[in-house]
C-alpha cells in the first residue's frame, strides 16, 4: 500500500517526526494488527491505531453493548446499546479513517478457532478480561511466532507487557504459571475509567513503536501503572525453567 497525497496531509504530524518519516508511515500503512476484546482497552487502542493509519485491523468480540460499558468504552453511545461491539466499533472507526481495512470476528476466541483468526496478522493485541483467554492467546502466539502486546486493568491499576515470539523470549506462563483461585477483573472489582483509556493508549503506543522498529520497547518487561499515586514502573519478565511452554 502506497502513500497518496491525502495520506501525506492526514499523517503529516507523524511524518515530520524524525523517527517515523515517510518510511515509517509506510510501515504503519502496511501493518496488520489484531485486537482481541473491544472493551475498555480495545476502544482507545483501536482508535489510535486507526487514526495513526494502520492499514489492516482485525477486531474480535462476541458481545453486545450494555449500558455498564459506556463509562469506559468510548467508541459506543447510548443508542448503540444492544448492538454488537464489533459492528459499532467498525462504524465508529470508519468515521475516523475510512481508508483502512477493518476485519470483524463476531466470535469468542477458542482453542478451535484461534489459529485461523490470528494467522493473517503480524501483531496480536490482548485486551481480554480473563485468564483462560490470556493463556490461550499467549500459547498460540508463541506457537505461531507472533508479537503479543497485552494489557489488563482493575480498580485504579493496570499493567502492560510485550512478547516478541519471533525470537526466543519468556512468556505469560513464565510469570503466571497457574490461574489464580480468585479471578480479578473490572467486572468483579470495578474500574476507574481513565485507567482503561491510559492503558489502551499505552498499548497503541507499544504497537506503533513495534511497527516502525523503535527500540527501547517493552520486550520481556511488564509496565505497571498506579493511577492513584501516578506511579509508573517496569519489571523484567525472566525465563521460568518450569514454564509449560518450555521457554
Amino acid at each position: 500500500m502506497q502513500l497518496g497525497l491525502k495520506d501525506f496531509k492526514r499523517f503529516e504530524k507523524q511524518i515530520i517526526l524524525k523517527n517515523i518519516g515517510v518510511a515509517g508511515q509506510k510501515k504503519i500503512l502496511n501493518a496488520k494488527v489484531l485486537i482481541i476484546g473491544i472493551g475498555g482497552l480495545g476502544c482507545p487502542l483501536l482508535t489510535y491505531l486507526a487514526a495513526s493509519g494502520v492499514g489492516t485491523i482485525g477486531i474480535v468480540d462476541p458481545d453486545k453493548i450494555e449500558i455498564s460499558n459506556l463509562n469506559r468504552q468510548t467508541l459506543f453511545t447510548t443508542s448503540d446499546i444492544g448492538k454488537y461491539k464489533v459492528d459499532q466499533a467498525k462504524s465508529s472507526i470508519n468515521r475516523i479513517n475510512n481508508k483502512i481495512k477493518i476485519k470483524i470476528f463476531k466470535k469468542k476466541i477458542t482453542s478451535k478457532n484461534i489459529k485461523s483468526v490470528i494467522k493473517d496478522f503480524d501483531i496480536i493485541c490482548d485486551g481480554t478480561d480473563n485468564f483462560e483467554t490470556r493463556y490461550l492467546i499467549n500459547d498460540e502466539c508463541k506457537k505461531s511466532k507472533k508479537v503479543l502486546v497485552s494489557a489488563a486493568i482493575s480498580k485504579f491499576d493496570g499493567h502492560l507487557y510485550k512478547f516478541n515470539f519471533k525470537k526466543r523470549t519468556s512468556c505469560y506462563r513464565c510469570f503466571m504459571p497457574d490461574k489464580p483461585v480468585l479471578e480479578r477483573n473490572c467486572e468483579t472489582e470495578g474500574i476507574f475509567s481513565p485507567v482503561a483509556g491510559i492503558l489502551g493508549s499505552l498499548q497503541a503506543n507499544e504497537v506503533l513503536k513495534t511497527i516502525i522498529g523503535l527500540k527501547n520497547g517493552l520486550d520481556n518487561q511488564m509496565m505497571i501503572f498506579d493511577s492513584i499515586k501516578v506511579n509508573l514502573r517496569k519489571i523484567k519478565l525472566s525465563f521460568n525453567p518450569q514454564c509449560k511452554n518450555k521457554c
